[in-house]
């Protein structure tokens, strides 16, 4: 496969990916670092994984790369929460019986969306690549293993302790309750 048919199917892949990862103001820098990597490396590519296995592997360090260097810190501490854009709640998660305003339907998934958004950012690294990886990719666990270096174990682990972490924070700081009048709203 040429490099340019790669780039074509793995950059938007790639960009969401590390959008959620690192942040917007990030991602396309990543992305591009990235692909440059991929380019470089591509004859030594042995085929031992799947081809997207050691794309997002790519990926993944490059972004840790960044995401632990102390210049990076202060900006994916400012920009995560707004970058996180496409974890998107319809209005049926909010309530399929409602017959409220669409404007106050809007207001109640934006307040939801931005509550998920600052846990999920609060999540420690690894958990958070993994729910990332897993959720928004949609890989598999073996594949995620791949990708990161980790025995299938630990991802199950991670993803598990993600999930659990995640529900908690959310169940005690995001109150989404129901009250007979109004069966879906936000506290």
């Amino acid at each position: 496969m040429e490099f340019q048919e790669i780039y074509e199917i793995f950059q938007p892949k790639i960009l969401r990916y590390l959008t959620h990862l690192a942040g917007e103001s990030e991602a396309e820098d990543l992305t591009q670092e990235t692909f440059v990597k991929v380019h470089q490396g591509l004859e030594n590519f042995r085929g031992e994984s799947q081809l997207s296995t050691w794309i997002y592997r790519i990926a993944t360090n490059t972004a840790l790369d960044r995401l632990r260097s102390p210049s990076f810190q202060h900006v994916v501490q400012s920009s995560l929460s707004e970058d996180l854009d496409e974890i998107k709640i319809t209005d049926k998660a909010i309530c399929p019986e409602e017959k409220k305003p669409l404007i106050e339907k809007q207001l109640i998934r934006e307040e939801m969306n931005e509550c998920i958004r600052g846990y999920i950012e609060k999540l420690p690294e690894n958990y958070r690549t993994v729910l990332v990886l897993s959720e928004w990719e949609e890989l598999k666990n073996n594949e995620i293993a791949e990708i990161l270096g980790v025995t299938l174990d630990t991802v199950k682990i991670r993803l598990h302790r993600a999930k659990t972490k995640l529900k908690e924070e959310l169940e005690t700081h995001c109150e989404f309750y129901w009250v007979e009048e109004m069966p879906c709203s936000v506290k």
